[in-house]
């Protein structure tokens, strides 16, 4: 029974890449930062979310690509409370020994 259903999604797979206005893999790497920041077009979102349905390996590069995004703003996060915890007069210090 599983392997039945994996041939079926492999052949869905295949057709939906031939309706029109469908996007491919390369194409779905384009549009994913426009899709988290919803600024795709409702048509254009269909499609993108479409393409997420068939294609497991875009669901996985979505997710990967959600937990970067999110790693990036904590390390983010992190340097900023960092910078905001040191001392004025340090900076200037470390910056004056720097320019003798």
């Amino acid at each position: 029974m599983k392997k039945a259903a994996q041939t079926l999604k492999r052949r869905m797979h295949g057709v939906m890449f031939r309706f029109p206005g469908m996007i491919t893999c390369n194409e779905f790497e384009d549009f994913i930062l426009a899709y988290l920041e919803d600024e795709l077009p409702p048509a254009r979102k269909r499609v993108f979310e479409l393409h997420l349905r068939v294609c497991r390996s875009c669901r996985l590069y979505l997710a990967a690509y959600k937990r970067t995004l999110a790693a990036a703003k904590a390390t983010r996060k992190d340097y900023d409370e960092l910078e905001a915890s040191v001392p004025e007069d340090l900076i200037a210090a470390i910056l004056a020994a720097k320019d003798s």
